[in-house]
């Protein structure tokens, strides 16, 4: 999908793996629902290494995406809630590995708790796959 970055002038520059506004091509959007460090059978992937439960997440995304047609590339936008703020320098260097350039628009929030003690992190995304990828199964 053709996506274009950009961030005005006026607007803070990004010092996170984010961009400030994200243009994209008509498509079908794709939500990808809060996934976390956990796999498919309960267990908890990563226990207390965030670039490891970082880089669980993301493959599921991607796993997610890919289901659907697209790829990492197609995310227009990510949210990401964190259980302390220490750890954002560290999800953000898994980010760029996963990402590359061409940011989505992301929030990055610290929050209470989740819904284990054990996990570290949340992330959701939304994408917007050109509807020749579709997959409709």
């Amino acid at each position: 999908m053709a996506k274009k970055t950009l961030n005005p002038e006026g607007m803070p520059v990004p010092r996170g793996s984010y961009s400030q506004v994200v243009i994209s091509k008509p498509g079908r959007v794709v939500f990808i629902a809060g996934n976390t460090a956990s796999d498919p059978s309960g267990n908890v992937t990563g226990l207390a290494d965030v670039r490891a439960q970082t880089r669980y997440i993301l493959e599921k995304i991607k796993m997610g995406v890919e289901a659907a047609g697209g790829t990492l590339e197609d995310i227009v936008c990510m949210n990401v809630f964190s259980t302390d703020a220490r750890y954002h320098s560290q999800i953000n260097e898994v980010r760029k590995e996963f990402l590359g350039r061409d940011f989505p628009t992301s929030t990055m929030v610290q929050v209470v708790a989740l819904a284990r003690p054990e996990l570290l992190l949340e992330i959701n995304a939304i994408a917007v796959v050109p509807e020749s990828a579709v997959k409709d199964n």
